[in-house]
C-alpha cells in the first residue's frame, strides 16, 4: 500500500476486448464491511474465466472491471463479527464468483468465510493458483457426482487448470482415473496419478475407455454427448458449460446425470482443498508467473489453449 494508505495498483479495464484494454491504475483501497477481511495480496490465479470476462461482457456486466478471483495473501484487517481470521494470518481463497471479482490488486475484500488458513509449507504462488480451480475440481466431483473410492472417473482436458486438480483430487478419494489429454502430456498426468492417458487427437476416447461412473466435462457440446456412450447407467456427467438440452435428455433416458455447475465460494470446499495441500496430496502445477503489472500478457498466453497447468500473478512490490 502506499504511504497514506488510501490508494493502490490494480487491473482494470474500461472497455471489452484483447489484452491490450488491461490498465494498471491506482485506485482507493477497500475497506471490510462486516463479515469481511482485507486482504493483501502476494499472488492471485489467472483463470479462462478472466480473459473471457475481459473480451465480453458475461456474468459480470459492469466497466471499470477489475478481474481475478483466486487469492492468496495476508489479512490486512477484519470488519465486525469477523472471528474465524485476524491480520498477520496467510489465507487462501475464491472471492464470491461471479460477481466478487477484483483480485488482480494489490489488496482485496471478501467474505472471511471465503478463505482458509493458508497451509504452511505452501508458497503463495502455489496458494494463488489453486482456489477457483480447485473448488470447480472438488465441488463437480466430491459435491456433485458424490465421488466413492472405486469409481471411475474421465476427466477431459486433465492438463489444464481445472483438470489437473481433477485428477489429484479423484486420486485422493479412492478413484481410477482416466485423463484425455495430448500425447506430450501423458507423462505429466501420469505423474499426478492417472491410470490411463487418452490422446483425444489420435484415438476417439468414445471407443478407448467405458463403464465410467463420472466425468467432468470443462468442454461440453460433441464431448459431452460422445461422453455418454462410456458411461454407466446411474453414473454423473459435470459439465463446465451450458448442456444442450438434447444431451441432458438422452443422458436420463439412461439413468444418467448430466448437469452444468458454476463454483460458488465453499468455506467447507476451501478447507478440504487446504488439507488435501498440507498432506501433500494436492499440488497446482504452475506453467508461468507475470508481475501484476504485466497481466495482460499473462492473458495472452492463456489465450494461446497451450498452456498446463495455471499462471499467476504476482504483487511483486506488495
Amino acid at each position: 500500500m502506499n504511504a497514506d494508505h488510501s490508494t493502490m495498483r490494480a487491473i482494470s479495464q474500461d472497455n471489452h476486448g484483447g489484452p491490450e484494454v488491461l490498465q494498471e491504475v491506482r485506485v482507493p483501497t477497500p475497506s471490510p464491511g462486516p463479515g469481511e477481511i482485507l486482504v493483501s495480496v502476494r499472488a492471485a490465479g489467472v483463470n479462462p474465466t478472466d480473459w473471457k470476462h475481459r473480451a465480453a461482457a458475461g456474468f459480470v456486466n459492469r466497466l471499470p472491471l477489475v478481474l481475478g478471483w483466486d487469492v492468496s495473501g495476508v489479512v490486512e484487517s477484519v470488519g465486525y463479527g469477523v472471528t474465524i481470521h485476524q491480520p498477520g494470518d496467510e489465507v487462501l481463497g475464491m472471492l464470491p464468483y461471479p460477481h466478487g471479482a477484483g483480485s488482480h490488486a494489490e489488496f482485496v475484500t471478501g467474505p472471511a468465510r471465503a478463505f482458509a488458513r493458508k497451509p504452511a509449507g505452501v508458497d503463495h504462488v502455489q496458494a494463488g493458483a489453486l482456489p477457483l480451480a480447485a473448488l470447480t475440481a472438488h465441488q463437480a466431483l466430491v459435491d456433485t457426482a458424490g465421488l466413492r473410492s472405486g469409481q471411475r472417473v474421465l476427466v477431459h482436458a486433465a492438463a489444464g487448470g481445472v483438470g489437473h486438480l481433477a485428477v489429484q483430487i479423484a486420486k485422493a478419494h479412492g478413484a481410477y482415473v482416466v485423463g484425455t489429454a495430448s500425447t506430450p502430456k501423458h507423462g505429466f498426468l501420469r505423474e499426478l496419478g492417472a491410470d490411463e492417458v487418452i490422446d483425444y487427437r489420435e484415438v476417439d476416447f468414445a471407443e478407448a475407455t467405458s463403464d465410467i461412473d463420472v466425468v467432468l466435462d470443462p468442454l461440453a457440446g460433441d464431448v459431452a454427448e460422445r461422453s455418454l456412450k462410456v458411461m454407466r447407467s446411474g453414473g454423473t456427467l459435470v459439465s463446465l458449460l451450458p448442456l444442450p438440452g438434447e444431451v441432458v435428455e438422452r443422458a436420463a433416458q439412461r439413468d444418467i446425470r448430466a448437469v452444468s455447475m458454476l463454483v460458488e465460494d465453499d468455506h467447507a470446499g476451501m478447507e478440504a482443498i487446504a488439507e488435501l495441500v498440507a498432506e501433500g496430496a494436492l499440488k497446482a502445477h504452475v506453467e508461468a508467473t507475470f508481475p501484476l503489472s504485466e497481466a495482460a500478457k499473462a492473458h495472452s498466453l492463456g489465450e494461446t489453449g497451450r498452456t498446463t497447468g495455471k499462471i499467476v500473478l504476482v504483487m511483486e512490490d506488495n
